[in-house]
């Protein structure tokens, strides 16, 4: 935990802090400190988190080829259904510190708090210390950070990158330097080998931002957006080049496609198939996907269930304040740095919103993750420039309106949160009205300013941080973890089964399995090659049985596990089986026929050879 904590005094200096300098780094030590305590403290207790993605780093820890595609297994059968980036990191991490959830969840965490300084240091350029120091609290204490943050799906690096990427459109509109543009479209470019077109629904806002505020003519400007794009081609295109260019025989089969195509992955399963929906792998749904998606732009996903406890806590009084904080900024010069700031975070967060609401495929609740870095800048560039002018009473009645607004909505969303936090509502009515009574006064003293400002701090992080320490104490599993609460239930393989693997030598894969997260379970138990049949979702057309064939006949596969499709028949249908632990295996490596070690002799599996 000491590594991210140290990360204040360098930032505070690099940003030259204002003449109370030391108090703001007490507060900016506190700030990472508590990031870095919510998000490392008993990280453990998830396990292996989303085993999917933990076997892919177990994997990449052994085997450069393994790593540079993401694939699941260590001779390298399949990639993940992701590009690699959030691989790679949790690879490495696991071949410094040994194999150990610890070493799988750690590159998250340090990735939050490294998303809660680059929220920090972008919005302090432009609002100033106390702005930046909001921002960061926020984008700690929303709720699905505490969540994705300690889990090992690629989201963790996606935010991280995205928020690199506004840092660096900040920095591009002051002086429009290529060399911070070229930092843009790289972000970009990383950003789309962590989760693809995702990556991409924050460029709308960035390239507004800079288009109306960068200090140069318009035609270098446009010139500057293509150097951008440039960027986010040569970043992300080296390596969708190596995988378009090497002969399929000699890379992992593509995960999550039926064409073993990374195009086909990038806009069938995790692109168009997101949005209006389908099934299987990259197959786009019907028109009643195609209703579903324009009749969700009323955004309502955004403020319910799982999304509505992850993110939704302050996103009504960030698009009353940034719409606000638009308008009294409206005659300030075209490239004031507040008003670019704000039109890059709304645009994300309008574009981010839609693009949520309206998905009728595959969506989970925490992909909201993405959206916390404008949310936060949003919430804290506007609050400073409507703070600023209070002196006017119509301010002060908007001030009022949001943050009693913000209490009652605070109160309601708690209503589907632990019975435990009930309490915190009545906390929250109370700062709230306080604020309020304060706000709407007659006349304005200064100093109703600090109580002002600490009942609006109340309402606005107290009940999302009590969330998020509930969100981070209990364990989540599986590819779609929530902020509902409820403690994951703990799934391990028969240890029998293990101990067989472990014993499994001479041959790359001690097991086949079909779908990934049993494989994934058994490798990651026994730390030995465990080939997935199917991939993620059983479908995957890979390997074929000529292919697994060949791959038996070679002595290459130990044991099969399962007894489902083509091959699970053909297996049946011409090895002997025994039971270990209750589980039924195939052992691939005895004469067909035969009975293998444990089985009784002369028993016959129904649809054996005879």
């Amino acid at each position: 935990m000491s590594t991210p904590v140290t990360l204040a005094p360098a930032i505070a200096r690099a940003s030259a802090p204002a003449p109370r300098g030391r108090l703001h780094v007490v507060a900016l030590v506190v700030l990472f400190g508590a990031t870095a305590a919510l998000y490392l403290t008993g990280i453990t207790v998830s396990g292996w988190g989303n085993v999917f993605y933990a076997a892919a780093a177990q994997a990449g820890a052994h085997s450069g080829h393994a790593m540079l595609y993401g694939a699941s297994d260590m001779p390298a059968s399949i990639t993940v259904d992701k590009p690699p980036a959030s691989i790679w990191l949790m690879a490495l991490s696991v071949r410094l510190l040994g194999l150990s959830p610890f070493a799988v969840l750690l590159p998250q965490a340090l990735l939050g708090v490294v998303t809660v300084a680059l929220v920090y240091v972008t919005v302090r350029r432009v609002a100033g210390p106390g702005a930046g120091l909001l921002a960061g609290a926020i984008a700690a204490t929303t709720p699905v950070s505490a969540l994705i943050f300690r889990y090992d799906n690629p989201d963790a690096l996606l935010t991280a990158l995205l928020a690199l990427a506004a840092y660096a459109t900040v920095r591009a509109i002051e002086h429009a330097r290529v060399r911070w543009v070229v930092l843009v479209g790289a972000a970009i470019g990383f950003a789309f080998l962590t989760k693809q077109l995702q990556a991409f629904l924050v460029v709308p806002g960035l390239v507004l931002g800079y288009l109306v505020a960068a200090p140069v003519p318009v035609r270098r400007r446009i010139l500057h957006l293509g150097i951008a794009a440039a960027a986010v081609l040569v970043s992300a295109g080296w390596w969708v080049a190596i995988v378009q260019l090497v002969p399929a025989a000699d890379r992992p089969y593509i995960g999550g496609t039926t064409t073993n195509s990374f195009l086909d992955l990038t806009f069938g399963y995790n692109g168009l198939g997101r949005l209006v929906g389908g099934s299987g792998n990259g197959t786009l749904g019907s028109g009643a996907g195609l209703l579903r998606l324009l009749a969700g732009i009323t955004g309502l996903r955004m403020f319910v269930g799982n999304t509505g406890r992850g993110v939704a806590w302050l996103l009504p009084a960030a698009f009353v304040l940034g719409a606000a904080a638009l308008v009294l900024l409206a005659r300030r010069p075209r490239t004031d740095a507040r008003r670019a700031l704000l039109l890059v975070s709304l645009g994300t967060l309008v574009v981010s919103a839609v693009a949520f609401s309206v998905m009728a495929g595959i969506y989970h609740s925490y992909y909201t993750i993405a959206m916390v870095p404008a949310l936060a800048a949003v919430i804290a560039v506007s609050a400073e420039v409507v703070w600023s002018r209070r002196a006017d009473r119509r301010v002060r009645v908007l001030l009022a309106a949001v943050v009693a607004g913000t209490a009652v909505w605070t109160s309601v969303l708690l209503l589907s949160t632990p019975a435990a936090l009930f309490p915190l509502a009545v906390v929250v009515l109370v700062a709230g009205a306080v604020a309020a009574v304060l706000l709407l006064g007659p006349g304005w003293a200064p100093g109703r300013s600090r109580p002002v400002m600490a009942s609006a701090l109340v309402v606005a992080l107290l009940v999302p941080l009590a969330a998020s320490i509930t969100t981070a104490a209990v364990p989540h599993s599986g590819s779609g973890p929530t902020t509902s609460y409820a403690s994951a239930p703990d799934v391990t393989p028969s240890p029998a089964v293990v101990a067989l693997l472990e014993r499994s030598g001479g041959t790359d894969w001690a097991a086949a399995v079909d779908g990934s997260v049993p494989a994934a379970e058994y490798q990651l138990a026994s730390g030995r090659a465990v080939m997935p049949i199917g991939g993620f979702k059983g479908i995957d057309p890979t390997p074929t049985l000529q292919q697994f064939q060949a791959r038996v006949a070679a002595g290459r596969v130990h044991w099969f596990i399962g007894s489902d499709g083509e091959i699970g028949r053909w297996v049946v249908a011409n090895y002997p089986q025994t039971q270990v632990g209750g589980t039924t295996l195939y052992d691939l490596t005895a004469p067909p026929g035969q009975p293998a070690p444990g089985q009784v002799p002369g028993a016959v599996t129904p649809g054996a050879r005879q």
